[in-house]
Order: C-alpha cells, then structure tokens, then sequence
C-alpha cells in the first residue's frame, strides 16, 4: 500500500467565522496590496497569529509545522495529518493541504507544490529558525525569501470595527472573571483553586456570548505573596494568609484574541507601606490612562511616567514597559512589539489601535511594603481620545479583600 506524502480532508461543513467575509476579504486584500507594492510573488506564513489572523485557523503545533499561503490568486493553508479536517473547517481560503507523517520532510513537499520556484517569497525571519530557513532554501532552490513579518505586524496594530467588537467583549469577559476570582479568595485557599474558579467562569462567559467559537487557551494567574514578584509567575499551591499582597490576572481567549485583567489586591488588611506604595502605582496609572490618546508617542508616554516613580524614588522597582497592543497574541505565541509603551519605541498612536496602561513595580523580600504591584486598564484609541473598555474597579476602597 502507497501511503501519500499529501493529501486532502475534507470532513463535515466549514464553520462560522470569528469575523464576516467581508472582514477576511478586507485583511487579505491589504496583505496582497502590500505584497505587490514589495513585489512579492508569494507569502508563507508560519506564526500563530497571521495564520490566525488572515485565515482564523488557530493551530496546535505539537512539535509540527503549519502554514498559510498567500499569491495574487489563492489562499491555502498547510496542516497535519493529525489535525484531520479541523484545519479545513476553519481556514477561510481557497482550501487545505494536509501533510501526512509517512516521509519525513512533508511539509516542505507541501510548500513545493503551493508556492512557484521563482520569484521573492515573504515569510517571517523572527519565526523561522535557521534549519526550516535552509530546508526552504532547499525545497524552492530559485527563491529569494524576504521579511515581512515588520511590515504586517504593523497591519494588525491599526483594528477594525470587527475587532474591536471581541476585543470589547474579551475585556468584559476578564471582568467577570476577576468578580469570580475576587469571590473565591478566603483564608488558606490556595493559589490554583482560585485560578481554577476565574478560568471556569471566564471559559462559561465566552461559550455564552461566543456559542460558534472554539473554546481553548482562556487562563487566570492568581499570585500571593512573594509569588506577586513577577508579571509572568505561575499558579503555585501556596494558601493565602492574612496581610498577603495578591495579583489578578484574567486572560480571556477568543479566537485567538488576548484580552488581560490585572488588579492589586490584598487579602483582610494592608500595612500602611504597602497603601503607600499601591497609591503611587495607581497615581501612575492614573496618569498613564490620560497620556494615551492619538498622536501621542509611545515613548514620550513611557518618560512622562518615568518621572512620576522617580519623584518617589521608586523608578529602580519598575519591571516592565507600561502597556503593549492587543489583538492576536497570547502567553506562547504573537506579539506587535512595534506598540508597546516603552522608551526604545516611537510609534506614534493612531485611531483604532487597541493598548493597555499597566505600570508595575516590585520590591523584593525584605523591604517594606514587598510584592508587585500592577493595574491594568485595556484602552481603545478614537479619532479625539481613548475609551478605557475595562470596567472592574481597582484600588484600596475596592479590592482589599475582608476575611
């Protein structure tokens, strides 16, 4: 029996779209005039996000290679033998070619038989590592492969209406996640099992307003005392004590769309430094919620709030840059670092980009007022101001839990 290095699954019905064809119709159409503007033949996308992006299917990569082809005149995705139909069912395209394990290498023979042997080729150099860039190199010997993951990151971070619309709805997810969360903490609760309660209600609210979307990647780290350390520091079994600083942190997943809660919190009481401190963090985010707006420079954003912690004497403790874009993205995968609200980066914001103000700084153990102190507001930028689309409250009169 001759087992096929390619072939095709076409199983069940296509699904309903995260977005309108006129939406997808819209995305690939820019893409193909930037790609003729650079004179480009054809693109290979790799990434989770412009995968996602221009054909809404999310793939599991599990130590395999997926991929989307864009020409002037097809649309095709590129998936696993393991996935069956699924990447069928989602790609918005021409169809999908499924790439079996039988030969070692099918992936590239998949690539061989989409994209001609001529030509500039756009894939993304800050997805592809050195081995797949040769084995491309290998499979289309007379292509010349040029970057193009700058230029369409910078179509992502200007959204549409479409977009903007799950993003608002991601937010208002996050917000009732961060009520569950709030409601689950007690004394000696551990740290996953009120993760655990944030994520089921998180998950439940998008299968309500969503009912046609696939459901994964939806996530809540809840961190407890000297757990707070870090933006990024996962759930641990440790139980909440009385007088702990605690961090919210609600990520819901729609489709691929990454949307972030993030509160300080203390659990019965709050010493007098760690009020001090949380005060001027939220003084900083006050103000950073007023600096964003059009026309305004990411980095000017970023010095102006420097000033503000160096005023008292705290610039030393902050972490991280003080907001970032959202969209496509999640915790593995995707990110349009070209808008984040940091001193190297001088994107200027425009209408219709979508970015959070969440300033942070943290003292480690043994200093008054220890932990990491972090709010975090989703704000979407209009033709005068910005709307901040995040709607749980933050602050001392709000989120000092009583026991």
């Amino acid at each position: 029996m001759k087992l096929e290095n390619l072939i095709r699954i076409e199983n069940g019905e296509k699904v309903k779209h995260t977005f309108s064809d006129a939406e997808y119709a819209s995305r690939q159409g820019k893409l193909r005039a930037l790609i003729s503007n650079e004179n480009i033949d054809a693109v290979l996308f790799t990434s989770y996000h412009n995968i996602n992006y221009y054909g809404d299917f999310l793939y599991c990569s599990f130590g395999r290679k997926y991929g989307l082809v864009v020409t002037p005149n097809k649309v095709v995705s590129i998936s696993a033998n393991i996935d069956g139909g699924q990447p069928w069912r989602r790609t918005v395209g021409d169809y999908n070619v499924v790439y079996t394990d039988w030969q070692r290498d099918n992936f590239f023979r998949a690539v061989q038989q989409e994209i001609d042997n001529k030509g500039r080729v756009g894939i993304e150099f800050d997805h592809v590592p050195v081995d797949v860039l040769e084995k491309l190199k290998a499979a289309l010997p007379s292509v010349e492969f040029v970057d193009i993951s700058a230029q369409t990151m910078r179509l992502r971070m200007i959204k549409s209406a479409e977009e903007i619309e799950v993003i608002r709805h991601g937010a208002n997810v996050c917000d009732v996640g961060g009520a569950a969360l709030a409601a689950a903490v007690h004394e000696g609760v551990r740290e996953h099992e009120v993760a655990l309660a944030s994520t089921q209600a998180m998950v439940r609210e998008i299968a309500r307003r969503f009912p046609d979307s696939e459901l994964m990647d939806t996530w809540t780290w809840f961190q407890s005392g000297i757990n707070t350390d870090g933006a990024h520091n996962p759930v641990t079994t440790r139980k909440v004590r009385k007088g702990d600083i605690l961090s919210l942190n609600c990520f819901s997943m729609i489709a691929g769309y990454y949307t972030a809660l993030e509160r300080t919190m203390f659990f019965d009481h709050c010493s007098d430094e760690h009020l001090r401190l949380w005060k001027v963090n939220i003084e900083v985010h006050e103000a950073g919620l007023k600096l964003i707006k059009p026309g305004a420079r990411c980095s000017d954003i970023a010095h102006e709030l420097n000033r503000i912690y160096a005023e008292y004497n705290l610039l030393q403790y902050r972490t991280f840059g003080y907001g970032h874009s959202f969209g496509v993205l999640s915790h593995y995968y995707g990110r349009e670092a070209g808008l984040e609200l940091r001193e190297d980066i001088d994107t200027v914001l425009e209408p219709n980009m979508v970015i959070s103000m969440e300033p942070m700084i943290m003292l480690p153990q043994g200093l008054p007022g220890a932990g990491g102190y972090r709010e975090h507001d989703i704000l979407v930028v209009g033709e005068k101001d910005a709307t901040n689309i995040t709607g749980f409250r933050y602050g001392p009169d709000h989120n000092i839990i009583k026991a």
